[in-house]
């Protein structure tokens, strides 16, 4: 999800222990910032974790000098990772203070997204934002893939080159040999998009219909199934639409205005 690398300064004041840090954190983020809100390069190297490069946040730890280490990185440690001095638990309120009224980058600015947010806003943009990494959407598959959302069609070709891909605003995808005994996953991908889908089983004068909005590959399979939003049949309803031990399902996507 692009790393900063520069020398570290001493900064600056800490609570609740006495510290040799730097008093000049202050004078150093008045010098590098270009405008009111605006996060430089320099003013972000020196919101920079040592150890996982992410922008450190409130709230905002440091060691014995003024070394600052962000708060998810800080029980993993047993020393500075800059000085190998002694961290105890000392906050940094000047930086956060800073920090609270910067514009920081989305963590996923390396992927392509440019939006800048405040503290309250950062982390909830970050859960939604576009350029997230996705996981393998590929039920019944334990991979471990990840990636950007224009790689996942990309991936399921060329890593599970067993699913079926079919073209079209409106396909019949085939389920066969329905009473092989044991779980078996059917997986289609169709190259389509659109943001409305029907899925529709048609057999021996039965009908059976799930109309619904597409979900996000972001949420799972699980999490459809989960939560009912999808249909589900067992084996006794799929009898009644199959044909000689295969199921045909036709699927249709199209555009709502």
């Amino acid at each position: 999800m692009a790393q900063v690398v520069s020398q570290k300064r001493g900064r600056g004041i800490s609570s609740g222990d006495t510290s040799s840090a730097s008093s000049s954190s202050t004078t150093q983020l008045s010098a590098l910032s270009t405008a009111p809100g605006t996060l430089t390069d320099e003013l972000a190297a020196l919101f920079e974790c040592p150890v996982c490069f992410e922008i450190v946040l409130p709230p905002i730890m440091q060691c014995q000098v003024g070394h600052l280490v962000c708060a998810s990185c800080r029980p993993k440690l047993s020393c500075c990772p800059t000085c190998r001095g002694t961290l105890g638990n000392i906050r940094n309120l000047a930086m956060e203070k800073v920090a609270n009224n910067l514009m920081f980058p989305c963590k996923h600015k390396s992927t392509g997204c440019r939006m800048s947010l405040g503290l309250n806003e950062k982390a909830e943009h970050e859960e939604i934002c576009e350029f997230r990494p996705y996981s393998c959407p590929c039920p019944g598959a334990s991979c471990s893939w990840q990636g950007q959302l224009d790689k996942v069609m990309v991936h399921l070709q060329h890593a599970h080159k067993n699913i079926t891909t079919l073209n079209g605003e409106d396909i019949v995808f085939l389920a066969t040999e329905i009473n092989l005994a044991g779980a078996v996953d059917w997986v289609m991908m169709q190259s389509c998009f659109g943001h409305h889908f029907i899925l529709e089983l048609n057999g021996n004068r039965r009908r059976l219909i799930w109309e619904a909005m597409p979900r996000s590959s972001h949420e799972g399979v699980a999490s459809a199934i989960m939560g009912s939003d999808c249909l589900v049949f067992d084996n006794s309803i799929a009898q009644h639409f199959a044909d000689n031990g295969n199921l045909g399902i036709n699927v249709t996507i199209s555009l709502v205005c």
